[in-house]
């Protein structure tokens, strides 16, 4: 796969399918006691980092962003398509969003107190995945506490597909915490935590945390 074209394959898939999507996980957080502790947890790492900017990589139409400001997180959102981030900056006015790639992500050197990355890495290959936590180290501060959500498995899949059926062209890459850990530790981050969710179920996920070292 060349890079500008899976870029530019999940940009176009997004802007498609914005407002479906939108529509469909709008209030997903509210059944997913996890997910919502996970992030609470974040929020309190930040905190008692000190506090800052936080960046939402992949924050799609922002409603978990507006999540993490409601916890008190000076939060801000980056999303590769333009339809996701003027749907997030009509429905979260209050909040910033820019246009913006986790493979070149448009921020100074230790300029944000922590950055998540929920569910978003799923469409990076494998061999893109080091160079964007090497742009995840070098935005953090040392000691900032990063939470990365993926899928757990160990497929990849093309989506053609979804959110309401509006066509996709997609890969969808599952992985295991193990190997997702490891590519942090390569890139100087030290991982804390793990948590699996939904094993039994048909889309099980994986929630890593890890803090940049100094």
């Amino acid at each position: 796969m060349i890079a500008e074209g899976w870029l530019a394959d999940a940009r176009t898939s997004y802007d498609t399918v914005a407002v479906g999507y939108s529509e469909q996980t709008r209030d997903a957080l509210a059944g997913e006691p996890y997910l919502r502790a996970a992030l609470a947890l974040f929020a309190e790492l930040v905190h008692a980092a000190g506090g800052g900017p936080v960046a939402d990589v992949g924050c799609g139409p922002g409603h978990v962003t507006a999540h993490l400001h409601a916890l008190g997180v000076e939060v801000f959102g980056i999303d590769l398509s333009p339809a996701m981030v003027e749907l997030a900056r009509r429905e979260h006015a209050e909040l910033r969003f820019e246009v913006g790639s986790m493979t070149e992500l448009d921020l100074a050197d230790g300029s944000v107190a922590g950055l998540l990355a929920f569910w978003s890495l799923i469409h990076i290959p494998d061999e893109a995945v080091p160079a964007v936590f090497g742009h995840f180290r070098r935005v953090l501060r040392p000691g900032a506490p990063l939470l990365l959500g993926f899928h757990l498995g160990d497929e990849s899949r093309l989506k053609t597909q979804g959110y309401g059926g509006h066509p996709m062209n997609v890969y969808v890459h599952r992985r295991r915490p193990e190997r997702v850990a490891a590519w942090l530790c390569d890139a100087g981050f030290t991982v804390e935590a793990d948590l699996r969710l939904g094993l039994d179920g048909s889309f099980p996920g994986a929630i890593v945390f890890a803090r940049r070292g100094a």
